[in-house]
């Protein structure tokens, strides 16, 4: 069977790219800190399983994986997929103002989960035939410099590095694991509220959010997920170490 992993599932691209999948008879595996109904009560070729998780607490991130694998170790598993997904803006803020445990928060949810996830992962299927496929989710962010962006800028970026180093080690062992990037650019999430209430004085650039709303230039998180979907759907598109942008379809 066929089985993705996909952290922040309760909503947003993360809730999308699942029921997509799902969609296409892959098993899902979701986490996240809420429950999604509509996806745990879907009738669809796929299933999906729900793991409630805080991201930022690094020690049950761990154990919560070790958990996902025990039970995929107990599975016919002929595809494995890892989506990291989650991600945190807050604090919106410049330096020197920022709350030191919501900054430490953003930092374990953007940048040391997916780093401490990607470790056991890999560790996990070593002695297996699985070739995995790792899609991290960045943003255009992790290659500008925003005022109010520095700890959101500054994860993305060593998610970057991090992402293609991992996929050059990966191509050096010769494992056939493919890890890559995807940025979604702007959507209509969530998050996008919530940098859209953000003060002037905390994001100079909030008017320009405010205009991407007010003049419909937000993409529906179900168009941005078909793109990674379809790409999911086509391994042998997949390129190590790419960076794939939704910019690249809808040009």
């Amino acid at each position: 069977m066929k089985y993705a992993v996909i952290t922040g599932t309760s909503k947003g691209l993360g809730a999308s790219v699942a029921k997509q999948l799902m969609e296409a008879s892959v098993h899902v595996i979701g986490l996240a800190r809420g429950k999604n109904q509509e996806l745990e009560n879907a009738d669809l070729p796929g299933s999906y399983k729900h793991y409630q998780v805080d991201l930022s607490d690094i020690e049950q991130t761990e154990a919560t994986f070790q958990n996902i694998i025990s039970f995929l170790k107990g599975q016919l598993v002929e595809s494995l997929q890892l989506v990291q997904n989650a991600a945190l803006v807050s604090p919106i803020e410049q330096a020197g103002k920022q709350d030191i445990a919501q900054l430490t928060a953003h930092v374990h949810v953007n940048l040391l989960a997916p780093m401490v996830v990607t470790n056991l992962w890999l560790d996990a299927w070593r002695d297996t035939d699985l070739s995995l496929v790792i899609a991290n989710v960045t943003s255009g962010a992790a290659n500008r410099s925003v005022y109010g962006w520095n700890a959101y800028g500054s994860t993305k970026a060593g998610l970057d590095r991090y992402t293609n180093t991992v996929a050059l080690e990966q191509e050096m062992l010769g494992t056939g694991h493919k890890v890559f990037l995807f940025d979604p650019s702007i959507m209509d999430t969530d998050m996008q509220g919530e940098i859209r209430s953000a003060d002037p004085s905390q994001f100079v650039d909030v008017d320009q959010f405010k205009n991407y709303k007010a003049e419909n230039k937000l993409r529906d998180t179900d168009v941005v997920a078909k793109v990674l979907v379809d790409r999911l759907l086509n391994e042998a598109s997949i390129q190590n170490g790419e960076y794939y942008s939704v910019k690249n379809i809808f040009k």
